[in-house]
């Protein structure tokens, strides 16, 4: 029995099948196993978990170790893994991105003023005075009445999109797309799948730090060094040559070089009838090399066997991959380890594994599911929502762990997505254990929900559950929890920076653990089946799903 540290009150009363265990009391919930798992996966010896790297095999081995110690099965036929097959891509020598424009060249630097890589499994890729066309948001929304190429032809060209939706700076959640809340059209996976949609040779959105959420230096570490795309049996051939970003203020200066006004022209971009705007005389060229390497990474599987419903099953999320080796800090770290982001999720996979064993088999199966490169597209869980192990009709639900954040108790928790689905009701029964409230988004326009591994299931029509950290902390309150969430985005997010503290409060995560332990157990033992709210984007798909089964 391991170590009595949280041991916590949860009544399970709305469970309409009664499981092994006394649902009346958690079992123990472990700092010890948080602390230790952390440590561990955010240690230079994991070399920041890079996946197709000896950190990865170093990851793999130890997290298979803890699902066996934490009273879990292999849960892939036998097995510990899933293969997912990928593609590493490593840009060598990329030239300068220059602009032949009628104010002469204009020259921007790899990795102060852009960034670039490609999705082709091609050993080079050169883009050659290619015509540049900015299109706005980037957008082909019908549906919306919204379409950013409409009377442009933009076949092997280069195109300048903006981040995120036209309605982001709107500050109700009312507009063409949502207003504040960004929709998947605001994402940069969607805009450079539209721009090869279109047939575009190059795209370049351009980083503004408000709307993007994040700042240039997150952008340069994350796209920057060996990049992951799924195999693909075309080698990605249809896609753009090159996708990049490029800094705010190189925008202005090419707009500038062709005669417009950038600013001017983004404001337009937000009104509906934009129509997109050739800039005159502008040819875009870059080159570069890649090294090209295929491999396949893994997905790590463990599972509970169900009492008597072993056949229905409860998914729990977390990603185990990071950034391997980026940018270096001033101090000369290279290694980015994902200690927030995210060894102390995977360490929550362990922690709740370790409670549902010791508390008994519930009566649905519970699966713990740690993806391979989260970072690089939800490449991991993407795979794993087309190829399921087990069938996703008979899964009831899930919960995603991205990130926990290191903060003392909150009075709340952030709810991303909230409204979405019949899972929020289980969450509120938890929160009320707790006397605590669930919170909207407080940057709904930073697209989090389209950020990390439960997008990859409700695209698959699974009701996913992703809480964050509350803002409203009992010490110090909004001002107190935005400060701290303010204080990662822009010091440790994607860098170096994100280490393991043996200083860290962790009763904020563990106050959160204990919501996730009640959310899990309490669905694994209902007889009920959560579903999409009415009109929402998945609700069809679950549908059919169940349908169908």
């Amino acid at each position: 029995m391991r170590p009595l540290l949280f041991a916590l009150l949860l009544p399970l009363a709305a469970c309409t099948t009664t499981g092994s265990a006394d649902r009346g009391v958690a079992p123990e919930l472990s700092l010890e196993t948080m602390r230790t798992v952390t440590r561990t996966l955010a240690s230079d010896e994991f070399e920041g978990r890079a996946p197709g790297t000896a950190g990865e095999e170093k990851t793999l081995a130890y997290l298979a170790e803890q699902f066996a110690a934490a009273g879990l099965q292999p849960g892939n036929n036998g097995s510990w893994f899933q293969d997912v097959p990928l593609v590493e891509i490593t840009a060598r020598d990329v030239s300068d991105l220059t602009f032949d424009t009628p104010q002469g060249a204009l020259s921007l630097d790899y990795g102060a003023d852009m960034v670039v890589t490609t999705n082709r499994v091609t050993p080079r890729i050169d883009v050659n005075d290619s015509d540049v066309v900015f299109v706005g948001y980037g957008i082909n929304a019908p549906e919306r009445g919204w379409n950013d190429y409409a009377g442009v032809d933009v076949r092997g060209k280069t195109v300048v999109i903006l981040v995120n939706d036209p309605d982001w700076q709107t500050q109700s959640l009312e507009g063409p797309f949502g207003g504040r809340a960004m929709t998947y059209y605001g994402r940069w996976t969607y805009k450079y799948e539209e721009a090869a949609r279109q047939g575009a040779a190059a795209a370049l959105i351009v980083h503004q730090a408000e709307p993007a959420s994040y700042g240039w230096n997150v952008v340069q570490s994350s796209w920057s060094g060996p990049q992951q795309v799924a195999d693909a049996a075309d080698g990605h051939m249809g896609e753009t040559k090159a996708n990049g970003w490029i800094q705010l203020d190189a925008a202005r200066r090419l707009f500038a070089a062709a005669g417009q006004d950038f600013d001017r022209m983004a404001e337009a971009a937000k009104r509906p009838g934009f129509t997109a705007v050739p800039l005159e005389r502008v040819a875009a060229s870059i080159s570069f090399d890649n090294a090209v390497r295929r491999h396949a990474s893994k997905n790590v599987i463990g599972i509970l066997p169900g009492a008597t419903r072993p056949e229905e099953y409860v998914l729990h999320t977390a990603h185990w991959d990071h950034l391997g080796r980026c940018e270096a800090a001033p101090d000369g770290d290279d290694i980015c380890n994902g200690a927030i982001d995210n060894a102390v999720g995977i360490a929550a996979l362990v922690a709740l594994a370790e409670a549902h064993a010791d508390a008994g088999a519930p009566a649905r199966s519970l699966v713990f599911l740690a993806v391979t490169a989260e970072e690089s597209g939800l490449l991991g869980s993407k795979y794993y929502g087309e190829n399921p192990i087990y069938p996703l009709a008979q899964t009831a639900g899930g919960l995603n762990i991205d990130a926990p954040m290191m903060t003392a108790p909150a009075r709340d928790v952030v709810v991303i997505g909230k409204g979405k689905s019949q899972l929020d009701a289980y969450l509120e029964r938890a929160l009320a254990t707790q006397g605590r409230t669930a919170s909207m988004e407080p940057t709904p326009e930073a697209g989090y929900y389209y950020r990390s591994d439960h997008f990859s299931l409700a695209k698959q029509g699974v009701p996913m559950l992703y809480v964050d950290s509350g803002t409203d902390l009992i010490e110090g309150g909004t001002a107190a929890g935005e400060a701290a969430q303010a204080d990662y985005t822009e010091n440790r997010y994607h860098g170096p920076q994100d280490d393991y503290d043996p200083a860290w409060d962790w009763r904020g995560v563990m106050q959160d653990l204990a919501l996730y332990y009640r959310i899990g157990r309490e669905l694994a033992d209902s007889d009920e089946w959560p579903n999409w709210v009415e009109g929402d984007e998945f609700r069809a798909i679950r549908d059919a799903s169940r349908a169908g089964r």
